[in-house]
């Protein structure tokens, strides 16, 4: 598999990290040190929203601090589409590259782990040692039953991996294996549920699905569910992996092949949307690879050049299949599918008044500037009725939530715009739950909730190490 592998074991977890003087170094420098992956595994079947089962699956799981006694200081981290359990920390003495939120986790950090026991699992679907696509599938071990078709004609009697035969995957299901650890750890209730992106999602479902089991949630650069626009995105980069030649109908590993440049292309266009204009105008301008036009179509703008390279780095490290299935569970998200919405049908007040003043303005109008007039009324009303709409299935499906939360977005944030994170922010304070908003000034678009920024971290840092607001005291809700 072309993927990372990591060096797993069974760990209690409670485990540290090594101790060796490169462990130790580091963590004077603020980071947990070495640690080492652990699997999880899980006899019993697991059933996902799409009616089908897994007969077993395994987690992958990296921890840091220690738990309390009465395991009180357990914080879990959700990871992003492209992210694993890897979140802080070093996997040998040698190893350069830390966890991808090592500058949020560790020793005094916003997520202190001298204070909180820290835990970071790999998805269902990933392919960085939790059960997906590049893992054995049970079905193909010792059975004369697998089909012709779905085996490598030059090994028909070997195991096979899951390849696109593995399951379709929601949000919900995630959280789901994630409750299932929680009560392998022997963990009733989390301090806190943390989580970025796709990661703030899984946060946001824990809150709806298990209401008693997190004090706190904090959701960060995140949406209440995709757009149109959204997930056009996911469908182009989708159609860049399906269109490749050598993805072979998700058979890639058993063909010997791997779709490589549709992946490039896939992380292409992701990475685009992850970054603002005024940021890539900053880093790359128009600024030329050699000085000068080479009339070809080869690299030559020195942006062309980075995402190539973003492209190629990211496909020596990541699954085809994989990236298919964490991008629809992206489009699946909706924690408001189990709440319809109640919202009266009859016109909103706000709407009343602007068709009044409308009609009141075009009343001596000429008849086609009136009818473009009221077709503008009706967009109104269309869009704030919707709007309610919106509102009311979610107020519906926070009704019964008991934590209190952070939301955090960022102010060129294009792909989930902070307008989004204020949808969450109201319905949440609508229905009276304790919510505390920052939106946060960062030039780096959708990728900031990756970057080190003092008013981010300060207000990451200071919710989870302020006193739980008790349902007696709950606030209407603060912003930022």
């Amino acid at each position: 598999m072309n993927a990372r592998s990591d060096n797993t074991s069974e760990q209690h977890p409670n485990s540290q990290p090594h101790s060796n003087s490169s462990a130790n170094t580091a963590s004077a420098l603020g980071s947990v040190g070495v640690v080492t992956p652990q699997n999880f595994h899980f006899a019993e079947p697991l059933t996902l929203e799409c009616n089908r089962t897994l007969p077993s699956f395994d987690l992958m799981v990296e921890t840091y601090g220690t738990l309390n006694s009465d395991k009180s200081n357990a914080i879990l981290i959700c990871h992003a589409l492209s992210g694993n359990h890897h979140a802080a920390g070093f996997h040998s003495a040698d190893d350069k590259k830390a966890g991808w939120w090592d500058n949020m986790i560790g020793p005094n950090k916003a997520i202190d782990t001298n204070q909180f026991y820290v835990v970071c699992v790999n998805n269902i679907g990933s392919c960085f040692g939790s059960t997906g696509p590049t893992t054995i599938n049970p079905d193909s071990v010792g059975s004369d039953s697998v089909s012709s078709d779905s085996l490598d004609s030059n090994s028909s009697n070997e195991p096979q991996v899951y390849g696109p035969d593995f399951p379709l995957i929601t949000i919900k299901d995630w959280v789901k294996t994630q409750a299932m650890l929680s009560d392998r750890l022997g963990i009733d209730v989390w301090h806190a549920i943390v989580g970025g992106s796709m990661g703030g999602m899984q946060a946001l479902q824990w809150s709806v699905d298990y209401p008693e089991r997190l004090k706190r949630c904090v959701v960060i650069a995140s949406t209440p569910k995709l757009s149109a626009q959204n997930i056009a995105f996911n469908e182009v980069a989708r159609q860049s992996i399906l269109s490749d030649p050598d993805f072979k109908d998700g058979r890639y590993i058993q063909e010997g092949t791997y779709p490589r440049r549709g992946l490039i292309l896939a992380r292409m266009v992701g990475h685009i949307t992850y970054l603002t204009d005024d940021a890539m105008k900053a880093k790359f301008g128009r600024d030329l690879k050699s000085g000068k036009f080479m009339y070809g179509y080869d690299v030559e703008f020195q942006v062309e050049s980075y995402l190539r390279y973003q492209g190629e780095r990211f496909s020596e490290n990541f699954d085809a299949n994989t990236y298919l299935l964490m991008t629809k569970a992206l489009d699946y998200f909706d924690p408001t599918r189990d709440y319809p919405s109640t919202v009266a049908k009859n016109t909103t007040e706000s709407t009343v008044q602007i068709e009044d003043s409308i009609a009141a303005s075009v009343e001596s109008s000429k008849a086609n500037a009136q009818s473009e007039l009221e077709d503008a009324v009706t967009t109104i009303e269309d869009i704030e009725s919707d709007r309610q709409q919106e509102l009311s299935a979610l107020k519906a499906a926070f009704a019964h939530t008991q934590c209190q939360y952070l939301v955090v977005s960022f102010t060129t944030d294009w792909r989930f715009a902070p307008e989004r994170s204020q949808e969450i922010v109201d319905a949440l304070m609508a229905t009276g739950k304790p919510v505390s908003y920052i939106n946060i000034d960062a030039p780096h678009g959708h990728d900031s909730f990756l970057f080190d920024i003092p008013r981010y971290m300060g207000a990451v840092k200071g919710f989870l190490t302020a006193p739980f607001i008790t349902p007696s005291r709950q606030a209407t809700g603060e912003r930022s």
